[in-house]
């Protein structure tokens, strides 16, 4: 009974966690957004400082009908927004909040994480593919070509630092994280940061997305509540990438206090990257195609394999 209660309750935090920050990493990009741009209407909803933004959003989502394009893989296109949120879902099982707050501690914890947000960038394919419109699948092969060119520098960068730590756990790196760790392994976090982004399609990498060439890509015939999933899948992704940058190259729960205050230390780190995120939205205009795979294979994956390659000539220097 005690090991249910306890499984239970780990579920319950993994639940909460994703259930509650995505939302919040949405409001604040909507504040931020508004501030940056001057556009001042998600100040006005609800009264102070427009604080039902957020639930003005869910009711026009639920309100608005569901289509489905005659010529669809219905199948398929229903699936899409699910396929899309729930791998970000299991991702966060094996993130650690603080010490001992942890749904389950996995000795293969980075690749298990890496490959489950793998598996949501198929939410978008299986949607391209499935509208049956030629600009959901022009955006559904930039999102494929997208993911070939930043999955090697993303798993690179998260490789060096598991080479540092000598495990991949995910815990086992936070209590081997050093405050060096954070000049030592500076290019790994700055190329994994950009590649998660990539990945995500977030600006200033949302070519699969770009509404002045291909209307919005894989998303184009969603409306109602399966579009408002795949937003969800966006803010549930940014949350997991800032949590894992935070676990990997931030040093997780380590702080003052930290053996109380470790959680708090971590969602702190976390909502900082999420708000340079949203900045990096505001500031940066969309790449070019050339550009995109340009910085990727000549930029980020040399740097990555430098990287390693450093790493490894310090750790054999130090055994």
């Amino acid at each position: 009974m005690t090991d249910v209660l306890e499984v239970a309750l780990r579920v319950a935090l993994v639940l909460g966690v994703f259930l509650v920050l995505p939302l919040l990493v949405g409001q604040t990009e909507h504040k931020a957004m508004a501030h940056m741009q001057s556009r001042l209407g998600p100040m006005y909803a609800g009264g102070f400082h427009g604080w039902a933004q957020l639930v003005a959003d869910g009711v026009k989502f639920a309100q608005k009908e569901d289509i489905v394009p005659t010529a669809a893989d219905r199948v398929v296109f229903k699936l899409a927004p699910a396929v899309a949120l729930i791998p970000y879902l299991i991702a966060l099982v094996a993130i650690p909040l603080g010490p001992g707050v942890v749904a389950q501690d996995l000795d293969v914890g980075v690749f298990f994480v890496l490959a489950v947000m793998a598996v949501g960038v198929l939410g978008p394919l299986m949607g391209g593919w499935a509208s049956a419109n030629k600009f959901s699948l022009l955006g559904a092969l930039r999102t494929a070509a997208q993911l070939m060119a930043y999955e090697l520098p993303f798993i690179l960068a998260a490789a060096s630092v598991a080479m540092a730590a000598g495990t991949l756990s995910l815990v086992g790196i936070v209590e081997a994280w050093e405050p060096w760790w954070l000049i030592w392994q500076l290019p790994a976090a700055v190329v994994f940061f950009v590649a998660g982004l990539a990945e995500l399609q977030r600006p200033p990498f949302d070519m699969p997305v770009a509404d002045s060439e291909i209307i919005f890509g894989a998303f184009t015939e969603y409306t109602g509540l399966r579009f408002a999933l795949f937003l969800l899948a966006e803010y549930a992704g940014i949350v997991v990438l800032c949590a894992l940058t935070t676990v990997l190259f931030l040093g997780g729960w380590h702080g003052p206090y930290d053996d109380v205050l470790g959680w708090l230390w971590t969602l702190l780190k976390t909502m900082v990257l999420a708000f340079v995120v949203i900045w990096l939205r505001v500031s940066y205009p969309r790449l070019r195609e050339d550009q995109l795979q340009r910085l990727a294979w000549q930029g980020l994956v040399p740097i990555a394999l430098l990287q390693l390659a450093l790493t490894g000539v310090v750790v054999v220097a130090r055994t």
